[in-house]
């Protein structure tokens, strides 16, 4: 064995070390891996449900809106037809008792003059 032989052997060594000392991060970095694999797979199964749940929440909100629309519309066609109904007998009534107050006026200051 020459001099060139064992630097060959230790140069060998030195790279079964090397790939030894290289190999324990990576077997750790893969159980890291197979921990956030496992990880997310737990997050996603209790995800869904949750998700399915809004969803179905979200579709019975739209449902409570559209009644409270549809409130709200007759709300306000009961207030225009309010507002006409207050207008028609402001008209119909609203004249003729002016009519009766300006006469019964005239009738009073009439009757105060002749006293």
């Amino acid at each position: 064995m020459n001099l060139g032989d064992i630097a060959g052997i230790v140069a060998a060594i030195a790279f079964v070390a090397l790939v030894a000392f290289l190999a324990v991060p990576l077997l750790k970095v893969g159980k890291v891996l197979d921990a956030a694999t496992d990880s997310v797979r737990e997050v996603t199964s209790h995800a869904l449900p949750i998700i399915d749940e809004a969803a179905a929440t979200i579709t019975a909100g739209n449902a409570q809106l559209a009644k409270v629309d549809t409130i709200t519309t007759s709300a306000a066609e009961v207030s225009q037809n309010v507002s006409a109904v207050t207008t028609l007998v402001s008209a119909t009534v609203g004249g003729p008792l002016i009519k009766i107050s300006a006469f019964s006026f005239a009738v009073r200051r009439l009757f105060r003059r002749a006293d």
